[in-house]
């Protein structure tokens, strides 16, 4: 991450480090229902290693290693991870944390994973290029049959079109550059996939409209 400058991604990097920094457990301790629900579906089909994009603080991280998973959790703010690798300690538990920004290739080998899950990291300031290129490294690192399941603010969110625009559907606002998805852009990263649902739904008090979709790899 070279680029800076409001809403580059060396700025992105330092204002998600700022703001994990100053609000511990800042999406508190419970699990997202898009990490509760992939948990289950990864369970159908028998899924054990997991891969975890843009792990936070590790609300979701906890509760896949809960339920069983072999976890990988990465993010680009050593902050989160340093959260988690410390909650990780305190309980006895064991995972990895991997520091790594998803507009480079995943440092990991083909085939991997069995399961690969990410809640709102596909529509941070990631551009229509860069998400196809995590699309396939996605799929890269999944084993054949593998399930991705990840969740993005949507054009029906109250925030979409306010703020600043910063070009591909990107708007920023409060210090934040959120990818919002449109129609056709679920189609675009499913190249090497086959999509078994997708379906809206809301989050949080504004409420954030966001859509859920989990594909398989072919």
């Amino acid at each position: 991450m070279t680029e800076t400058g409001s809403g580059s991604p060396l700025d992105q990097h330092e204002h998600w480090e700022s703001t994990l920094s100053g609000h511990p457990d800042m999406y508190g301790l419970e699990p997202s229902d898009a990490a509760v629900a992939a948990a289950c579906r990864f369970r159908e089909v028998e899924a054990s290693s997991l891969l975890e994009l843009g792990a936070g603080q590790g609300r979701d991280t906890f509760y896949f290693v809960g339920r069983g998973f072999d976890v990988t959790a990465t993010d680009f703010a050593d902050t989160g991870l340093e959260a988690i690798k410390t909650r990780a300690a305190d309980r006895g538990l064991v995972l990895r944390c991997v520091s790594h920004d998803v507009r480079e290739r995943l440092p990991f080998p083909d085939g991997s994973f069995d399961a690969c899950f990410s809640h709102m990291l596909f529509c941070m300031a990631l551009s229509t290029a860069e998400l196809e290129s995590l699309a396939s490294e996605v799929r890269r690192v999944l084993r054949p049959g593998g399930l991705v399941a990840y969740t993005a603010r949507t054009t029906a969110d109250a925030h979409y079109g306010a703020g600043v625009y910063r070009g591909d559907g990107m708007y920023e606002s409060g210090g934040f550059v959120v990818h919002y998805f449109g129609p056709g852009l679920v189609e675009r990263l499913s190249d090497g996939f086959e999509i078994i649902d997708r379906f809206e739904f809301s989050e949080g008090e504004l409420p954030r409209r966001l859509i859920s979709v989990t594909m398989r790899r072919l």
